[in-house]
């Protein structure tokens, strides 16, 4: 299975991470575990993102930089503007790190 890792550096995985992290240094878990840990982390993610995310958004901004590597796309964004349906929101500056979602699924 291919792991892009990410999620991991979202707030809440960072936490998850932090944890895991004690957990592995007090030898409450093994880092083999803790490492599944993560990885199951980011299938679920991506799974509730595909299934329970109904709303769609378009972004219109700046293209400061791009690059695709490694089957992954990131792109950073300046002033930002986030639309929906019944909002829209400006942002300075957006990092949006975009994958083949098949590819997670291998």
């Amino acid at each position: 299975m291919a792991t892009f890792e990410l999620y991991w550096r979202s707030t809440i995985g960072m936490c998850l991470t932090e944890t895991l992290d004690e957990m592995v240094s007090s030898s409450t878990l093994s880092s083999e575990l803790a490492i599944q840990v993560l990885v199951q982390f980011d299938k679920c993610m991506t799974e509730a993102l595909e299934s329970q995310v109904k709303r769609k958004v378009s972004i219109k901004g700046h293209l400061h930089t791009y690059r695709f590597c490694d089957n992954v796309w990131t792109f950073i964004l300046q002033d930002a503007l986030f639309k929906n349906e019944d909002s829209q929101e400006n942002v300075g500056r957006v990092k949006i790190v975009a994958c083949d979602s098949k590819l997670l699924s291998q």
